[in-house]
């Protein structure tokens, strides 16, 4: 029995609300404010909190605590509407601007903290490789450690670059114009 287009776009939908729930995971997000942020992302008018309650029928505590968790990660706007008084809400619908968000501030804190106690440990271990009173093994172990030290830097300083081209936006220079897809036309009916 062939479904009516209604209930295949539902599906769609629903398999992609699916594996994005599934993925969230990975912005430290669980899979029910994921389902709610793959929800309200093909959703073309802001939501209010009774609105997610109504489609995700989940309890309104519960959509304040997601929505809360989803601003926290910037995939998810307050907005303003003429005529509302109740607090609306849009899904960030530019992944990449997610994906910058994110990760940018992510790894760009990553490596300014990490860079930071790199040299702090760097200068202690220089002051025991110097000491006169500390035994060979001692020191070897410093300037194993003050080695290993040196590639975890070369890491930090690459984490550094990575998280400047997301900044600045070089980063999706490298993104094809276009899909290399043979079916790409089917998709633009």
């Amino acid at each position: 029995m062939k479904k009516d287009p209604k209930e295949r776009i539902e599906e769609a939908e629903g398999a992609v609300v699916n594996s994005i729930a599934e993925t969230m995971d990975l912005y430290g997000i669980t899979p029910s404010t994921g389902k709610l942020f793959a929800r309200m992302y093909f959703k073309q008018e802001p939501m209010t909190l009774d609105d997610m309650k109504d489609d995700l029928g989940m309890s309104k505590p519960s959509m304040s605590i997601a929505v809360r968790n989803l601003q926290e990660v910037s995939i998810v706007h307050k907005v303003w509407q003429k005529g509302s008084r109740k607090d609306s809400y849009m899904a960030e619908k530019d992944f990449f601007k997610y994906f910058s968000r994110f990760f940018g501030n992510k790894w760009e804190r990553e490596a300014k903290l990490n860079l930071s106690a790199i040299e702090y440990a760097e200068k202690i271990l220089e002051q025991v490789m110097e000491d006169e009173e500390a035994d060979e093994e001692t020191i070897e172990r410093a300037k194993t450690n003050y080695e290993q030290l040196e590639d975890y830097r070369k890491y930090c300083r690459w984490l550094e670059r990575l998280s400047d081209s997301i900044d600045s936006g070089e980063i999706f220079d490298f993104l094809p114009v276009e899909e290399p897809d043979a079916d790409q036309s089917k998709r633009k009916r």
